[in-house]
C-alpha cells in the first residue's frame, strides 16, 4: 500500500500558533552530532553491535512493518493500561477494547509497526495474528488492586512466554528514582539479556517515579532527569527507549532545593550549551543521552483529552525534528471510536512521512 503524505499546511494547521516556531526552529545541539533515522537503520546502527543475527532480524521486522516501513521511524500501539491504570479506567470510554482482538485489529488497521501489550492479550490471539504484525510483550506492570495502592513494576511474564507466542520484542518499565528502582534495574537488565539470547529486541519505558519530583513544576518531565533515565536505559541494552516528552528542565536543582540536600550530579553546560527552553532542544537532549541517537527515542502520546489530534501531531513534530525515531500512542487512539483511532495514527504517521518536516 502506498502511504499518503499530508501536505505541510495540514500539519501546520494542527500546530496552530506554534507552527512557525516548531517547524523552523534550529536546534541548540547540531544534528551532525547525532545518528539519525533512515531506511538503513538496522544495517547502519545495529549490524556493528553485539546483537545476534536473530535480534537483527527482529529489529528489521519492527522497522519494516506498517505505513512507516523502511523509513527508520516507528509508530506503535501500546495497550498495557488495563493493568497500569485498571481496565475500567482504560476501556470504559470504548468498551470494544475489553475484547483483546480489537487491540490487534486497531494496530493492523492503523498501519502500526507493532503492537505492545500484555502477555494475556497477545497470547489470546497469537496464532491468528503473530505473523500479521510484530508483537511486543510488556513483561512487567504496576497494578492498582493492592491496598493501599502502591507503585512498583513487577514481573507478570517471562521471556520464554514472549518467545513462545511469537513476539519479536519485549518491553519493560523501570521507575527510575523510586525506592524500588535498584531491584527493577537488575530484573529488567537480566530479562533484556535473556531476550537478546532468544533473538528478540528490547524496549524500555524509562519513567521517573518519586514524589520529590513534584515541586513548582512536575519534574518527572524534566529534560535533565529523563535524559539520565534514558542513559541508564541504554546502558542495560535497551534497543529502543520510550520516554515522555519533556516539559521543563533543571530537575536536579529543584530536587536539591526541595530536599535541602545535594542530589545527583550534573553540569552547568547542560543548561547553557546543550539545552534551551524550547521543546525541540529539550527532546534533543533526551536523544543525545540515547548514545547520540544510536538507540532510538520514541516519545509517548500521553493521556486522552479534548485536543488529541493537535497534541499528538505536536509531539510527533517535536520528536522527529529533535532526532527521535517515532511515537507510541495508546489512550489517545483506543479511547475513541475505532475509525477515529485509525485516523489519529495516520495523522501521526504523516508527520514522519512528510519530507518537509525536517530534522532541526
Amino acid at each position: 500500500m502506498t502511504a499518503t503524505v499530508s501536505v505541510p499546511s495540514s500539519i501546520a494547521s494542527w500546530l496552530g500558533d506554534e507552527a512557525e516556531d516548531l517547524l523552523t526552529h534550529q536546534a541548540k545541539v547540531s544534528k551532525d552530532l547525532l545518528h539519525l533515522p533512515g531506511p538503513d537503520w538496522v544495517d547502519r546502527i545495529f549490524a556493528q553491535t553485539d546483537r545476534s543475527p536473530q535480534v537483527l532480524r527482529s529489529l528489521q521486522q519492527l522497522y519494516s512493518s506498517g505505513r512507516l516501513a523502511n523509513t527508520g521511524y516507528l509508530s506503535i500501539l501500546p495497550v498495557d493500561q488495563g493493568i497500569e491504570h485498571s481496565a475500567a479506567a482504560s476501556f470504559a470510554p470504548n468498551p470494544i477494547y475489553f475484547d483483546s482482538e480489537n487491540i490487534i485489529r486497531l494496530a493492523i488497521s492503523a498501519g502500526c509497526n507493532a503492537v505492545a501489550t500484555t502477555l494475556g492479550v497477545l497470547g489470546s490471539v497469537s496464532r491468528k495474528y503473530a505473523h500479521k504484525i510484530p508483537f511486543i510483550v510488556k513483561l512487567n506492570h504496576n497494578e492498582l488492586l493492592t491496598y493501599p495502592n502502591q507503585y512498583d513494576q513487577i514481573m507478570f511474564a517471562s521471556v520464554e512466554q514472549a518467545w513462545n507466542l511469537g513476539a519479536v520484542a519485549v518491553g519493560a518499565t523501570i521507575y527510575f528514582g523510586s525506592p524500588e528502582s535498584t531491584r527493577q534495574i537488575q530484573e529488567v537488565s537480566q530479562a533484556f539479556a535473556h531476550a537478546h539470547e532468544y533473538g528478540m529486541a528490547t524496549i524500555l519505558w524509562c519513567y521517573l517515579r518519586n514524589d520529590i519530583f513534584k515541586q513548582d513544576k512536575d519534574y518527572h518531565l524534566a529534560a535533565d532527569l529523563t535524559a539520565q533515565a534514558n542513559h541508564l536505559g541504554v546502558t542495560i541494552q535497551a534497543d529502543i527507549i520510550k520516554q515522555k516528552l519533556p516539559e521543563c528542565n533543571n530537575g536536579y536543582a529543584a530536587v536539591a532545593k526541595a530536599s535541602g540536600h545535594s542530589y545527583g550530579k550534573t553540569d552547568k553546560r547542560v543548561y547553557s550549551d546543550l539545552t534551551t527552553d524550547h521543546p525541540i532542544d529539550l527532546t534533543r537532549y533526551q536523544v543525545l543521552n540515547c548514545y547520540a541517537g544510536r538507540m532510538g527515542l520514541i516519545n509517548s502520546g500521553g493521556a486522552s483529552g479534548k485536543n488529541d489530534f493537535a497534541e499528538a501531531i505536536r509531539t510527533a513534530v517535536i520528536n522527529k525534528r529533535a532526532g527521535g525515531c517515532g511515537l507510541i500512542s495508546g489512550r489517545k487512539t483506543f479511547q475513541r471510536p475505532f475509525e477515529e483511532g485509525v485516523k489519529l495514527f495516520h495523522a501521526i504517521q504523516d508527520v514522519y512521512l512528510s519530507p518537509e518536516i525536517a530534522i532541526a
